[in-house]
């Protein structure tokens, strides 16, 4: 059998040889998954529209730059996966040398002087090869490496989803924060249009003469802070507004209108599963998991590095002028007996981190336990603040009521009667308040076990 024949049928055994038959050594590798890729939409027109909280989610999720590059992580993380199993295929390399060199020679002259003569001349060589090697076995070395690679490629998978749940949470309460600051408008709206009236009451009865001057001036003053709070509530409404912008990737100057959805809405959730669900939906928890399979993997990868590497290569080329052919089969066996100790202590290490994220997993469990202890308390904690407060701005508007009444007839005071205006708008603000905290723990809950 000629030469090339036996170089050619070598590579193809080794490349048979590159990915071995199911085995418990070599388990055949699963293809990877196709990594998401991010579409690249522009980003959609808001204007003119009046998003709900599940549309105002759909565009966070599409446009957020923190998303886009947690996609592209996960890409990368993927590549990295078929970097670790390149070297169980075949390794083939083309190499081609030329070089010129000048030659002196000398030889005894003729005659009775024998003077010794000198030549120079120039040789051309060349070489010109292609090599090609095969991994034929590691003892599971890069199997052990290709594991390691796929763990931290889930890793950034779970990431994703993490950066999805933070920004939905945001999304949720830049939605919550514009709705509650848009009621506290109303109130203070609905106070500013009081305090005139009690203003205008009060200008009336002091120029008939019923009401002193003093009067006038505390209506006035009530007027002033109504006016106040009217400015503070439409800055805070315009600060959610960009909070929200932000949230959902688009410009945050953006005229962004929402639906009112601040209204109570009671949310059901089974207290004796809500560990349970947390467990299985954090992307945290189940990336501690993750690191504890990939230190696992690593710490096989450190001891299978004190063994050697069989290595299957050959090499067909020609050399020469006449480029004559030459070529080579070979097997080689790579074995380091020392080396100062370093993959002892690099052993030592990998286990020294399987034990740590053991470690961490038992405390992020603990972590996710407390979230959502806290989050569900805080939400028993709200529904019974709506309650109350629903109850106290009853009893304000009939105590306003009554004050109003009292101060028309001229026989209350005015300061009974901004007392009175006082404790409604304090009441209303407080009911818009336990509203929106309602929400905010609705959505600070469902973060906690895991949910968008």
């Amino acid at each position: 059998m000629r030469p090339l024949v036996l170089v050619a049928a070598l590579l193809l055994g080794v490349a048979a040889c590159a990915v071995p038959r199911a085995s418990a050594q070599y388990p055949t590798p699963a293809p990877a998954p196709s990594p998401p890729v991010a579409p690249a939409a522009a980003p959609p027109s808001v204007a003119g529209r009046v998003l709900t909280l599940e549309e105002a989610i759909a565009i966070a999720l599409e446009t957020q730059p923190q998303i886009q590059a947690r996609l592209s992580d996960y890409a990368a993380a993927q590549f990295r996966v078929d970097q670790a199993l390149a070297p169980l295929l075949p390794q083939i390399s083309g190499s081609w040398t030329a070089a010129r060199a000048q030659n002196v020679s000398g030889s005894p002259g003729t005659g009775t002087t024998q003077v010794l003569r000198t030549t120079t001349f120039w040789t051309d060589s060349t070489l010109a090869r292609v090599s090609a090697s095969q991994l034929l076995f590691d003892f599971g070395k890069t199997f052990a490496a290709t594991d390691v690679a796929k763990k931290n490629a889930e890793m950034t998978l779970e990431d994703l989803e993490l950066q999805r749940q933070l920004v939905t949470l945001a999304v949720k309460e830049a939605y919550t924060n514009i709705n509650f600051a848009q009621r506290l408008i109303k109130v203070q709206l609905q106070a500013l249009e009081r305090a005139e009236l009690n203003l205008k009451s009060a200008r009336g009865f002091f120029e008939v003469g019923t009401r002193p001057k003093s009067d006038v001036t505390r209506a006035e003053v009530d007027v002033a802070n109504a006016r106040l709070g009217v400015i503070q509530a439409r800055n805070a409404e315009r600060v959610a507004r960009v909070a929200l912008n932000t949230a959902m990737g688009i410009a945050a100057d953006t005229p962004t209108q929402i639906r009112d959805n601040l209204v109570e809405q009671k949310a059901e959730f089974d207290r004796r599963q809500l560990l349970a669900e947390a467990l299985g939906r954090r992307p945290e928890y189940k990336q501690e998991q993750l690191r504890v399979d990939a230190a696992d993997a690593f710490v096989r990868q450190t001891f299978r590095n004190f063994l050697p590497d069989i290595t299957g290569g050959g090499f067909y080329g020609a050399q020469r002028a006449d480029m004559n052919e030459v070529w080579e089969l070979n097997i080689g066996l790579t074995w380091s007996i020392y080396d100062g100790g370093n993959r002892i202590a690099r052993y030592r290490e990998a286990k020294a981190s399987l034990e740590a994220a053991r470690a961490r997993v038992k405390a992020r469990a603990l972590d996710i336990s407390r979230e959502v202890e806290q989050a569900q308390l805080t939400l028993e904690e709200t529904d019974e603040r709506i309650q109350a407060a629903q109850a106290a701005v009853a009893s304000a508007q009939e105590n306003f009521r009554l004050a109003q009444g009292r101060f028309d007839a001229g026989v209350g005071t005015i300061l009974e009667l901004t007392d009175a205006q006082l404790a409604l708008t304090q009441a209303q603000n407080t009911e818009a308040q336990a509203l929106a905290d309602h929400r905010i723990a609705v959505a600070r809950l469902e973060r906690a076990i895991g949910r968008r």
